[in-house]
């Protein structure tokens, strides 16, 4: 992990959403060197699922050499925003970094998305990205460290990451926009830089909407937490970067990346926005049903009975391919065995390389039965029955849910 250096020492950071989670890591992160803690969040009182409240938080950010600063904050209220903002410049003399962290998230295609669900992304993840970083904007530019951290994900426009979450994926690229604009609004004052993930990151959330077991595919907040310190070490000359934390953390000498994982050695689920193997993709376009059912499977890991369509990572092409890959035909409805044949003929070393976990299927219905999918081990094999190898993950559903996830539809 990265060593912590004493740099934020006496430094003031307004942090949304830092009752729990990454931006409570990020939080006790820049504490331990001494740093003043402005908790902007909303939770007061603990949510039976989700432990953590902005005077529990504070309680952790001063045990560890912090000063903290909790003040409720709902991003959607202006007021409140601009009253923690007046509050944290009286108590600490300023502001000097600025993390926008707090996010709402629905994982639902466009139809399933009730109004109420879009405006409530909207209106925190880019609407309360927008004005908390007005609001602290005149703060920031009195600072000699000046930086606004978005927690969002790089702009990658291709189609796959529209598709089944429109709403979601608009508003938090919103977030992203706001790095892009004030980034150059701002250069030569204030250093405006989005961290993302490379893969799924350990919350109570994240518990709660993945369900038992997720942890194991899941890195911990430190990486994020990390990366962030390390983003804040650096001049505002610095400006406009769409950061991957795994990606910065090698350019500081991290080689080690088993002390971030939850289960070290258990293979990690990817995280959204990120194309994870661009080369590969492009050279195997016809093996894209393949690719479409690996992103499929990284969602079932994390679905129960469609409650969260979970962090994946979908090896699709670039967009000069698109219209290629979708116009590929679709797999017949049912037609089980004949799934696993195209599976078989489509298998590759770099599939297995890239996917590294053994599937056991349990169907009901016509043509069910246990099959499995094996992409750890030597090229790669499906079948019926058990496989000859450890499971890593183990899916039960109709024949029809399967044949509709490797279609695609």
């Amino acid at each position: 992990m990265l060593p912590n250096t004493g740099k934020l020492a006496g430094c003031t950071l307004f942090i949304t959403g830092a009752s729990r989670g990454i931006g409570k890591a990020i939080a006790l992160k820049a504490a331990r060197d001494g740093a003043n803690i402005v908790i902007a969040a909303k939770t007061t009182q603990a949510h039976p699922k989700l432990p953590g409240t902005i005077y529990t938080a504070a309680e952790e950010i001063e045990a560890v050499g912090g000063k903290a600063l909790p003040c409720v904050v709902d991003v959607r209220d202006e007021q409140q925003i601009s009253d923690a903002v007046e509050k944290a410049v009286q108590k600490f003399g300023g502001i000097d970094v600025l993390v926008n962290n707090a996010s709402a998230i629905s994982l639902t295609n466009t139809l399933e998305t009730p109004t109420k669900r879009v405006d409530l992304m909207m209106s925190v993840n880019t609407r309360g990205t927008y004005l908390t970083s007005k609001a602290c904007i005149p703060y920031l530019k009195k600072s000699k460290i000046a930086h606004i951290l978005n927690l969002s994900p790089p702009l990658n426009l291709n189609p796959i990451w529209f598709k089944q979450h429109c709403a979601y994926t608009i508003a938090k690229y919103g977030m992203s926009m706001c790095v892009l604009g004030m980034a150059e609004e701002f250069k030569g004052e204030i250093a405006v830089n989005a961290l993302w993930p490379k893969t799924a990151i350990h919350t109570a959330a994240m518990d709660m909407l993945g369900g038992s077991g997720i942890e194991s595919q899941c890195r911990k907040a430190d990486i994020i937490a990390d990366a962030a310190y390390s983003i804040f070490s650096k001049p505002k000359s610095f400006t406009g970067n769409f950061i991957i934390d795994e990606n910065l953390l090698k350019e500081e000498g991290i080689k080690n990346f088993d002390v971030y994982a939850v289960k070290p050695g258990h293979p990690l689920l990817p995280d959204f926005f990120v194309d994870e193997y661009p080369e590969l993709v492009t050279k195997e376009v016809e093996k894209q049903q393949v690719r479409t059912w690996t992103s499929g499977i990284q969602k079932e890991k994390v679905l129960s009975s469609n409650q969260f369509a979970g962090k994946r990572s979908d090896a699709a092409p670039p967009a000069k391919d698109w219209k290629q890959y979708l116009q590929q035909p679709k797999l017949a409805a049912g037609a089980v065995e004949e799934t696993f044949k195209i599976l078989k003929t489509a298998l590759s070393e770099d599939i297995v390389k890239a996917t590294q976990a053994v599937y056991m299927f349990e169907l009901s219905g016509e043509d069910g039965g246990t099959w499995y999918l094996d992409l750890k081990n030597n090229g790669g094999t499906a079948g019926s029955g058990h496989p000859s190898e450890p499971v890593d993950v183990v899916m039960t559903m109709t024949t029809s849910d399967f044949v509709k996830m490797f279609s695609a539809i």
